[in-house]
């Protein structure tokens, strides 16, 4: 059979930019869980920010009554003006802070409106500041736009708090932004107000990632950056504090001089969120408070019996987290190099967890545990690590 004649081309030529950014580990830990668990393991996943509770149901049926009604279509790259509406009302319910729907763009995830608001504000050579340990995408979202993550340590003794007086050693004449996020990811730290009013002080904009508000414990409260700064950019969603996580379905509250550019990068960018979808997210806001509830009640609980299960390990847990749904623990009695000991963990006893590299230097030595399973899963965790970190202690 003859063949036919191939081009041959030297294969694709990634530009640069491709080569700055890092692998998300919290992702390639579950990667490989999947990979286990198509080959017949039973994998506990301790590793990826997923909540185990359902969706609101009155999000769900929005969803599946707007498919069949055939909402299909694009809607206005900003958003539906219903769900703007109904954003600018849960700010002001939550905070106190009156937010025109004008100021709001839905996005399809949180992560699509922090590469909005980076693209906005950093060009080549500019730098931005954020605390450490820090969110994984943080660094690469800035890089990818060409600026450099300036890296302002924090501590466990200080509940992670992000000094402002640390911060303004840390900024130049290229600092564009300050990256605050509360509560963290994967510290579960809250900042307080005072701290956020002593960052805005700085004159810098503020890019607040307020994802997990909604999820904290012990009578906590988390303050909004808008609170404390008119130039803020905010970044909340509902995969968090209404387990929506597949819907992929955020929002940026920005500054009314910095919308019209964000409309514009959307548009070319994103196009709009998916219209659908975006009626899920107004039936959430509109019902969904049952489903946060339950779900704070339930992590407070296993965040307790996980940090205590922790520490009998042989694990280093100052304090339980207030907020979110991760603990962040020191493994360097079990092994200084945290990705080795996580897929030790994974492949020997088919527990999954984040290595605290993923997190930045600051973090490594700890692993990230993720609450946001069933209990019996956490217990079941629990022993199997038992016999797995004995044999990594030898």
């Amino acid at each position: 059979m003859a063949h036919r004649n191939r081009s041959l081309h030297p294969p694709p030529k990634a530009a640069g930019r491709i080569a700055l950014l890092q692998p998300f580990l919290a992702m390639e830990v579950m990667e490989r869980a999947f990979a286990l668990e198509r080959e017949g393991a039973d994998v506990i996943h301790l590793e990826i920010g997923e909540p185990d509770f359902d969706p609101p149901p009155a999000a769900v049926a929005a969803c599946a009554e707007a498919l069949a009604a055939g909402e299909t279509r694009y809607t206005d790259s900003r958003g539906l003006a219903p769900l703007r509406e109904a954003i600018a009302a849960d700010r002001e319910r939550r905070f106190g802070v009156s937010v025109s729907p004008d100021q709001v763009l839905v996005t399809q995830g949180t992560s699509p409106g922090l590469l909005l608001v980076f693209s906005l504000l950093v060009e080549a050579g500019d730098q931005v500041i954020l605390g450490t340990p820090h969110y994984p995408c943080y660094p690469n979202f800035i890089r990818y736009c060409g600026g450099e993550p300036v890296f302002v340590p924090t501590r466990p003794e200080d509940g992670y708090r992000l000094d402002p007086d640390a911060v303004a050693a840390a900024r130049t004449d290229r600092t564009r932004a300050i990256v605050v996020g509360s509560p963290a990811n994967p510290t579960g730290s809250i900042q307080s107000r005072e701290t956020l009013a002593a960052l805005a002080e700085l004159g810098l904009p503020l890019v607040s990632d307020e994802i997990y508000d909604g999820l904290v414990y012990d009578g906590a409260r988390v303050t909004s950056a808008a609170q404390v700064a008119d130039g803020a950019f905010v970044l909340d969603g509902f995969s968090k504090r209404y387990a929506m996580t597949g819907f992929r379905l955020g929002y940026v509250v920005a500054p009314p001089d910095a919308v019209r550019a964000l409309q514009i990068l959307q548009q070319n960018l994103f196009i709009s969120a998916n219209r659908f979808v975006q009626h899920a997210g107004l039936a959430a806001l509109e019902r969904g408070e049952d489903t946060r509830r339950a779900m704070c009640e339930a992590y407070a609980r296993r965040r307790d019996r996980l940090v205590a299960g922790l520490r009998e390990l042989g694990f280093g847990v100052p304090a339980p987290p207030p907020g979110a749904f991760y603990v962040l623990a020191d493994a360097t009695r079990f092994d200084a190099d945290s990705r080795r000991l996580a897929s030790r963990l994974l492949e020997g006893a088919h527990v999954g967890t984040t290595p605290g590299i993923d997190f930045g230097p600051a973090a490594e030595g700890h692993l990230r545990f993720c609450y946001a399973v069933d209990d019996d899963r956490i217990e079941a965790a629990l022993e199997r690590l038992r016999p797995a970190l004995a044999e990594c202690a030898r």
